[in-house]
């Protein structure tokens, strides 16, 4: 199986379940709890827990909270390429679900906003090994020299390289002209519904995957309860596969970091995209049912 080397955010997740309608300037009865998180890091985990061998670039503070996340990952498996920063704390975000599902995110990047190109290590970026890269890596202004920098190297390897859209609002501050630029050519896009919209304008997934192939090759569209879609500039019609039906939604956080990770895998082997797109699903049904961002152990 091929190599993975993610470059990316690792978070602590503090995750607020309101048992009802949140009651404005007072008291809501919750359900909270605090759980590994980041993009990039969720993703090491998932593909790490498949069975894939996976390496993790990323920052982290001097803190309690950065140590327990390095030796999170670590004990699935992912080998944590983690510098730790003297001055920043580890990040942090703080998720707020409604009583009905709804999820809103308030992120403090902390160490993550200085990640910088002398992070990288060279040897893991060589011929034959993938590059997944965050979009919150290159959204970030702080650690945008990292990502472009670890693209550069990705492409001067002869590496294959995959990039997440991030989210939706911090994407559309950043603007949808800056982030093409920086990521075209890329082989592989992830976007969810949202995020191909801020790219493209248009509404209809199918119609959006089939704009952004004008940047890359490849692009895969999560579309939540809908399933998700795979396009390439080759074909004439997208690729769709329904999603994985959930016994019961606990925790949606990180199902589209899972959705990620159950794709890669068989599309580097070269397995047809109707196959990843099921093993993307899920993965990500998986997630849905566990409280956490994170793989259960």
């Amino acid at each position: 199986m091929t190599r993975v080397v993610v470059v990316g955010d690792l978070m602590t997740d503090a995750v607020a379940r309101a048992r009802y309608a949140l009651a404005r300037a007072s008291d809501t009865p919750a359900i909270v709890t605090m759980h590994g998180g980041g993009s990039g890091a969720n993703i090491a985990s998932w593909l790490a827990v498949e069975g894939a061998e996976v390496a993790f670039i990323g920052r982290r503070g001097a803190d309690i909270t950065g140590r327990n996340r390095d030796m999170e990952l670590m004990g699935y498996g992912v080998d944590a390429r983690l510098v730790m920063d003297p001055e920043r704390p580890t990040g942090t975000c703080v998720v707020l679900v409604t009583h009905k599902g709804e999820r809103t995110m308030l992120s403090d990047p902390g160490a993550n906003a200085a990640l910088s190109p002398e992070d990288l290590p060279r040897d893991l970026f060589s011929s034959g090994t993938h590059l997944h890269l965050s979009g919150y890596t290159l959204i970030n202004e702080g650690s945008r020299d990292a990502g472009l920098a670890a693209l550069e190297m990705a492409r001067h390897s002869g590496m294959s390289i995959s990039v997440d859209c991030a989210s939706s609002a911090p994407l559309d501050r950043t603007g949808a002209e800056p982030f093409l630029e920086w990521t075209n050519g890329v082989k592989l896009l992830f976007a969810n519904s949202d995020q191909a919209k801020v790219l493209t304008g248009r509404d209809d997934a199918e119609a959006a995957a089939k704009v952004l192939t004008a940047w890359f090759p490849q692009v895969v569209i999560k579309m939540n309860a809908d399933g998700a879609l795979w396009f390439s500039n080759g074909r004439p019609e997208p690729v769709h596969v329904a999603a994985e039906p959930v016994d019961k939604i606990v925790d949606g956080t990180g199902a589209g970091d899972a959705f990620s990770a159950g794709f890669l895998p068989p599309w580097l082997e070269g397995k047809p995209p109707a196959e990843a797109l099921a093993s993307g699903c899920r993965l990500a049904a998986k997630a849905i049912m566990h409280l956490g961002a994170r793989p259960p152990f």
